[in-house]
């Protein structure tokens, strides 16, 4: 059977012309969603998922109506081939029921790799750059020193209250009761 999904990302935009080449591609049922792709929850993508069964086609307009990235659309796929579904894009020509449309899309997984791996091996490098120029990176500490001591002198004064003493410093109790609890407070 072959599923469709359809998404536009804000109310102003139409389905009606993702709708209409689903529908001339086959589809049988179409599903869709009026959300960003940035975001994590379609419910109408969910529903197409587990309406999907074993020989299903999920068939979209374009590889962007999936897949939030190309890692999270490689994701996406990969669960779909695992299950037994196969998947079409009619825009690009793609369809993993093919070899040629499975090995475009092993070409793609391949190519996120190497993107991910480029990207931890600048992140690392940068890293140790900074580490050899004296940083530690991180945020840097919410209380000095000196107002760990001051906390500490207010503190003494039995009518005041750790949650006046966190309010006077700008900070959250337990982010006082944390730097109190610390022998030293690094500046």
């Amino acid at each position: 059977m072959l599923i469709g999904y359809a998404r536009v990302s804000t109310h102003d935009q139409k389905l009606d012309l993702q709708i209409d080449a689903l529908q001339a591609a086959g589809a049988e049922k179409i599903f869709s969603d009026t959300a960003s792709g940035a975001k994590a929850e379609r419910p109408g993508l969910t529903d197409a998922l587990q309406f999907l069964r074993t020989g299903d086609t999920l068939i979209v307009w374009r590889l962007d109506r999936l897949g939030r990235s190309l890692l999270d659309l490689i994701k996406q796929v990969d669960a779909l081939r695992e299950r037994g579904v196969g998947f079409r894009s009619l825009n690009e020509g793609i369809d993993t029921t093919t070899a040629g449309g499975r090995m475009v899309f092993q070409i793609f997984g391949a190519l996120a790799e190497f993107e991910r791996n480029l990207i931890r091996e600048r992140t690392k490098a940068g890293l140790e750059a900074a580490r050899a120029r004296g940083r530690k990176g991180g945020r840097p500490p919410a209380l000095t020193n000196n107002d760990v001591r001051k906390a500490r002198l207010m503190l003494q004064d039995p009518d005041i209250t750790m949650k006046e003493v966190a309010s006077t410093l700008g900070v959250a109790t337990s982010t006082l009761s944390r730097h109190l609890k610390r022998q030293s407070v690094p500046e």
